[in-house]
């Protein structure tokens, strides 16, 4: 995945108020790459399941340096904006968000993003949270498709089964991009419990899988958003 990565500040969101749709998944493995590829990166974990951050306590010191915020903790005797401030620096903002959303707490989480990625299984259940998400992000967080900064990815796929295919005719009927189709693997099972991004790996290894990074990196990056305003997340 080489590639200029340019130097303006970014948010990255990952969102589903479903749990196990892979955002945290994600998030890891974006932060990785941005990490690898020179960028100050910074990897908030909103979630008190703390998987990204788990990921990220497990990361080799060997590899490039990821500064992790614990964004679900509340440390008594500081300031939530203190708590959440971002080193020098900083280039890039991988925001990992909670499970369980209410709709109006989904605007704390996108009003400042410069990219919202919404992962999605292919099952009838997710497809269905799937199609909630997307309403609640476009009316009551008031994210404009005219502002093309909200993607979704299709996450764990197994291509040519039935699921899938209803998957994409779902897809198809949002008038929301799909940038990536991400299949099922057991280097995310590795990336997960060892601290690594996927193209950390031995390239023999990771290689089918990181292929199917290029466009959502792609996508993220073309993004023509400003600089984002104000990167704590009031949350």
């Amino acid at each position: 995945m080489d590639q200029p990565i340019p130097t303006t500040l970014r948010r990255v969101v990952f969102l589903n108020p479903k749990g196990g749709s892979g955002k945290s998944t994600l998030a890891t493995n974006l932060a990785a790459f941005y990490a690898a590829s020179g960028m100050q990166t910074v990897l908030m974990d909103f979630d008190p399941q703390a998987s990204s951050w788990r990921w990220l306590k497990a990361r080799p010191s060997t590899l490039a340096h990821i500064h992790g915020i614990a964004a679900y903790e509340r440390p008594a005797g500081v300031t939530r904006s203190f708590h959440l401030r971002l080193p020098p620096g900083t280039s890039r903002v991988v925001v990992d968000t909670p499970a369980a959303l209410e709709p109006g707490e989904i605007a704390e989480f996108t009003r400042d993003a410069d990219a919202i990625l919404v992962p999605v299984l292919p099952s009838p259940i997710d497809i269905r949270a799937c199609a909630r998400c997307i309403e609640h992000l476009l009316t009551t967080a008031k994210v404009k498709r005219r502002e093309s900064r909200l993607a979704v990815v299709a996450n764990r796929v197994r291509p040519n089964t039935l699921v899938f295919h209803s998957l994409i005719r779902f897809l198809g009927t949002l008038d929301i991009p799909l940038v990536a189709t991400l299949r099922e693997s057991q280097n995310y099972i590795r990336a997960a419990d060892t601290g690594i991004g996927l193209h950390e790996m031995q390239p023999e290894r990771s290689h089918p899988d990181m292929a199917q990074w290029v466009p959502l990196v792609t996508w993220v990056e073309s993004r023509g958003m400003p600089a984002s305003k104000g990167v704590e997340a009031s949350a």
